[in-house]
């Protein structure tokens, strides 16, 4: 398969492309560099550097003929939604146009797009799953649920094949956004000796899974033919900050300090997905519990600051 992967020099993009790559695939990555790291690309793929947004972008589908697209790309900060809500739109809506319009032209088998579980907003139940209705609180969930929208629309109007991909809160290696990941900002600050600041009574909780679960559920959704066009992934299970802390203290073996800080106004209190649809039409397995993920976050955050 020739796959164009977007933002694949960023956390989660690196490790599609790397995945890809150990399955013999060939693989096109589309990254502009602003928050990803050339040093995270495989060398086995062809790099273009470049927006999402760009007039080139045809360029490199009419050169590469990709087969599919797997966009991971994207304004991933609910925090900088808030504060750029313009500037979030244009990547994460225009930018998934722009992809949109060369796919369509160009015949793509099938478009992968990575969304989240801020579509939802507030849960009305839970666990969450995908008939949850979605009334996303950010820009950042506006902007993802758009993109959604407009996926529906090109199916409906060109015939473009698609999955959607909720994903959970996703952790572990080569998370280096500060202004998203809550798990790679603690693991930095205990790595450099730093207090944790925990927003509000630290019981707010969220859906962690490990990255490597994560990129195997995208991977088996480009191999698959599924029943339905909107799946989520995570990791089934409900974890607080605090556990989260008290974690990663046990296992950095350090006397972390952890002040508190005022709530943040409109956080969701609590979310977790239901994962059944992922495993029933993926085959989706959780293989990395909490701890195991955690510990080899923390060695690869060590590793990476000893070569800086």
């Amino acid at each position: 398969m020739r796959v164009l992967v977007t933002g694949g020099a960023g956390f989660i993009g690196s490790h599609v492309v790397d995945l890809l790559v150990e399955k013999n695939h060939k693989v096109i990555v589309i990254d502009n560099l602003s928050s990803g790291r050339k040093e995270f690309i495989n060398k086995k793929a062809k790099f273009y550097r470049m927006d999402i947004n760009s007039e080139d972008l045809r360029k490199v589908f009419s050169i590469k003929k990709p087969e599919f697209v797997i966009h991971c790309a994207a304004q991933i900060s609910v925090l900088r939604s808030l504060e750029k809500p313009v500037e979030d739109a244009k990547v994460n809506i225009l930018g998934t146009l722009n992809l949109l319009e060369s796919s369509v032209e160009f015949k793509i088998k099938k478009f992968i797009f990575l969304s989240s579980c801020a579509v939802y907003g507030n849960p009305e139940y839970l666990p969450i799953d995908e008939e949850h209705p979605t009334k996303t609180l950010s820009p950042y969930g506006i902007s993802k649920l758009c993109a959604e929208k407009y996926l529906y629309a090109y199916n409906n109007n060109y015939g473009l094949n698609y999955q959607i991909l909720r994903l959970g809160n996703v952790y572990g290696p080569r998370q280096s956004n500060a202004y998203a990941g809550v798990i790679s900002i603690f693991v930095r600050r205990i790595i450099e000796n730093k207090p944790l600041f925990i927003n509000g009574d630290g019981k707010q909780t969220r859906d962690f899974i490990y990255v490597k679960d994560c990129v195997n559920a995208i991977y088996e959704s480009l191999k698959r033919n599924t029943k339905t066009r909107i799946i989520n992934i995570g990791s089934g299970k409900e974890t607080s900050v605090n556990e989260i802390y008290n974690k990663l203290k046990e296992i950095s073996n350090k006397k972390i300090r952890a002040v508190h800080r005022k709530e943040i106004k409109g956080e969701i209190r609590r979310i977790y997905l239901s994962i059944n649809r992922a495993k029933s039409e993926l085959n989706f397995k959780v293989k990395t519990k909490l701890e195991e993920g955690l510990l080899k976050t923390m060695e690869w955050f060590k590793h990476e600051q000893k070569n800086y």
